[in-house]
């Protein structure tokens, strides 16, 4: 039993290390480092292909083989091939049958399954009979499997069965159930070794319906070969033995015991065959969506199995198309109105109008913006803008603003909407000073007026129900317009509202020297302006 269990189960973490040493998350793209990459050349595609059928083909048949052997000679050793049967039957017939089953037959089912993909190798696009040639390659091999398994049972039987009757069940059961588990282990094989394959001809559309179609399918079909074809063996052997009685209790229990044992073995290695193939796209869904979690959206999966599996990998690449295609909008549209505004555009559902908030406003406006125009290239133009709208963006999102608007060569900028601040003149103001400093060491082609001003304001969507924008109205986004008129004229071109200034903190209005106080343009009452201590 401890041997029983110990095969697969050592199998499976060699195939798990192996797996795990491919260089890419837990699972490589096809679900084993054997299969190669997507971007491997279809001429080294086809020999892996072929290298790995081989091998496999040859390495299952030979298991079957020693099976078959072991049942023919321990299991049922009554009457005895060799001692009951002609030598030239046991030792010419036999091996030769093998040997030339084995090569020959092993080197005819790889090339034919290969030579079937040629369009896959040519580089070519997948018709809907190349999707069907490679979707029903797994039962052409199994049956190709059970041909030559079948033929070397239905001879075998033939001529033992001449020399003794008694020979005719035993050989076949003794020949035929490992042929059938055989048969079902290739199937499952090609179908590994196809994936790379199976990945091209899915682009073409879904695949075709077959016997055994999907996981459930699958799962039954391996049951009944691997479980099913044993029992009814047992129940054949006791038959045999009560009606032809040439077996003692103790070689029944024996052979019963034998082919039990090669049941379990077989089944157990058949079953974590399947749930391998199970798991595998599982587990390249499951690494994919650890990076999905992570946020890392660049992950496209190979769909490379047949089954509802399959279907599960195009889903996941839908879903993670779509969540691309979201984030992009998401970026678009936190560009164009701020990323604040539309983090509350997705929270909330939108209504036009406002509501009032106390908030600060800076007004930035290019001086001499005509001239600039007209006395350099259009395309310097906006490379100069370009590089102007970057610093006052950079300093507004530092200090937890709002670029409201951009219009022409000036900007219009928000603090405390739509997002609370705890002091809003305050970020508003330094903000200011630190414009005024990079632009003039890192734009000093362009000289440009800056006003703050602070106040209520109404917050909101503005416009029609099919087109709006978020906006800030009322008295200190006029008063921070006029301001920025007014600095255009006073050494180093920023000027705030003392009442801005007052409503900041200590440490902020340390920056700030009260001046005179003037009418501005449109407005009734005096305002006291304040200017940087240092306008450097």
């Amino acid at each position: 039993m401890n041997a029983t269990k110990s095969v697969p189960h050592r199998l499976g973490r060699v195939l798990e290390r192996l797996t795990r040493q491919s260089g890419r998350l837990e699972t490589p793209d096809y679900g084993s480092w054997l299969l190669g990459r997507p971007e491997e050349s279809q001429s080294r595609r086809r020999i892996r292909i072929q290298i790995i059928l081989t091998f496999f083909i040859l390495f299952t048949n030979i298991l079957g083989i020693g099976v078959s052997l072991l049942l023919n000679t321990v299991a049922i050793p009554v009457p005895s091939v060799f001692t009951d049967a002609p030598a030239w039957l046991t030792f010419g017939v036999v091996p030769a049958y093998m040997l030339l089953a084995l090569v020959f037959g092993t080197a005819w089912i790889t090339s034919t399954t290969v030579g079937s993909l040629r369009w896959a190798i040519e580089e070519r696009g997948p018709t809907r009979d190349d999707q069907r040639n490679v979707f029903h390659a797994p039962a052409r091999v199994a049956k190709k499997m059970l041909l030559l398994w079948g033929v070397g049972t239905a001879l075998l039987t033939l001529l033992y069965g001449l020399q003794d009757s008694a020979f005719i069940p035993r050989f076949l059961f003794a020949v035929g159930f490992p042929g059938i588990v055989v048969a079902t282990a290739c199937y499952m094989i090609t179908e590994f070794s196809l994936r790379p394959i199976a990945a091209q001809a899915l682009e073409a559309g879904r695949p075709p319906r077959r016997l055994a179609h999907g996981v459930m399918g699958r799962t039954m079909t391996v049951w009944l070969l691997s479980s099913g074809v044993p029992v009814l063996g047992i129940l054949l052997l006791a038959v045999f033995a009560l009606s032809l009685q040439n077996l003692s209790a103790t070689q029944f229990a024996v052979a019963v015991m034998i082919i039990a044992l090669v049941a379990l073995i077989f089944g157990l290695v058949l079953m974590w065959l399947l749930s391998w193939l199970i798991a595998t796209p599982v587990r390249v869904v499951r690494a994919a969506l650890k990076q999905v979690e992570g946020g890392d959206l660049d992950c496209n999966l190979v769909v490379f199995d047949g089954t509802e599996l399959g279907e599960l990998q195009r889903g996941f690449n839908s879903m993670v198309h779509g969540l691309r295609e979201r984030e992009r909008l998401r970026d678009l549209f936190g560009r164009h109105v701020g990323r604040e505004v539309a983090l509350a555009a997705e929270k909330q559902q939108i209504e036009l109008g406002g509501e009032e908030r106390d908030a600060a406003v800076i007004f930035v406006d290019i001086i001499g913006s005509t001239e600039l125009v007209t006395s350099r290239p259009a395309v310097e133009v906006v490379e100069l803008l370009n590089r102007f709208f970057d610093v006052i963006v950079d300093e507004v999102d530092k200090h937890h603003g709002l670029v409201n608007k951009f219009e022409g060569d000036a900007v219009l900028a928000v603090f405390g909407a739509p997002v609370s601040l705890d002091n809003a003149e305050a970020e508003a103001l330094a903000a200011a000073r630190a414009m005024a400093r990079r632009l003039r060491a890192e734009v000093p082609e362009c000289d440009a007026g800056i006003g703050v001003a602070s106040g209520q304001v109404v917050a909101g969507n503005v416009g029609a129900k099919e087109r709006f924008e978020y906006t800030v109205i009322g008295e200190p986004v006029n008063e921070a317009a006029r301001l920025c008129e007014l600095s255009k004229k006073v050494e180093g071109h920023l000027v705030a509202s003392s009442n801005a200034v007052d409503r900041a903190t200590e440490s902020e209005r340390e920056h700030w020297v009260l001046g005179e106080s003037v009418t501005l343009r449109g407005h009734s009452e005096p305002t006291r302006l304040a200017t940087p201590v240092s306008p450097s």
